[in-house]
């Protein structure tokens, strides 16, 4: 591969991480300008507390997770539509993505708080009031988001977690701070810090 090839594939990375953190700054602005409680969750959470840990250590993500009150959907899809989001309604979530010819991938996922994702998870979803004011937008806090990937506990939400671990934000401490039906899946994570 030539320089030229490396330089427009390092070209390509580039922008779509900076379209990425457009999306996310757009669909919390425009939350923000409608006065919508809310809380970014997800990679984009881990990304930003890992980055506040130990800067240039976070992950990128493609999609955007926010999470606010199902009492606030219409406004949300609202607020959303107004910067040129589409919505899509989806099974556990409403998914917005970005422009008419944008694939799923290419979205904002909205999850609703203190409700379960799926019928199987042990713990509900945090209350958008488990937050802080952090990167520019609301960011859920470290305990309800450690909670949510240990609840969620994908491949994903594991190597969230161990990132998490990795530059110190959790450790053994967390497993009498998580809930008791937490705690085992904490542990794991613990043991096999390198996955």
């Amino acid at each position: 591969m030539d320089n030229d090839s490396a330089v427009s594939g390092w070209e390509r990375v580039a922008r779509a991480v900076e379209q990425v953190r457009r999306r996310l700054l757009r669909s919390t602005a425009a939350l923000e300008a409608a006065g919508i409680p809310y809380a970014v969750v997800g990679g984009h959470a881990v990304s930003a507390w890992v980055d506040k840990a130990e800067q240039g250590g976070a992950r990128n993500t493609p999609d955007v997770d926010i999470l606010v009150c199902r009492s606030d959907r219409e406004a949300v899809r609202q607020a959303l539509e107004a910067v040129d989001f589409v919505y899509v309604p989806a099974t556990s979530m409403d998914l917005f993505l970005d422009g008419p010819s944008a694939k799923a991938r290419d979205s904002v996922h909205v999850f609703f708080a203190n409700e379960k994702i799926r019928p199987e998870y042990m713990e509900p979803t945090p209350d958008v009031e488990e937050s802080e004011v952090a990167a520019g937008f609301r960011l859920l806090n470290l305990d309800a988001l450690v909670r949510m990937k240990l609840t969620s506990f994908r491949d994903k939400d594991r190597m969230h977690l161990r990132d998490l671990l990795d530059v110190g934000l959790i450790d053994a401490f967390w497993l009498s701070h998580v809930p008791p039906s937490l705690a085992p899946r904490l542990q794991a994570i613990l043991d096999t810090p390198d996955g």
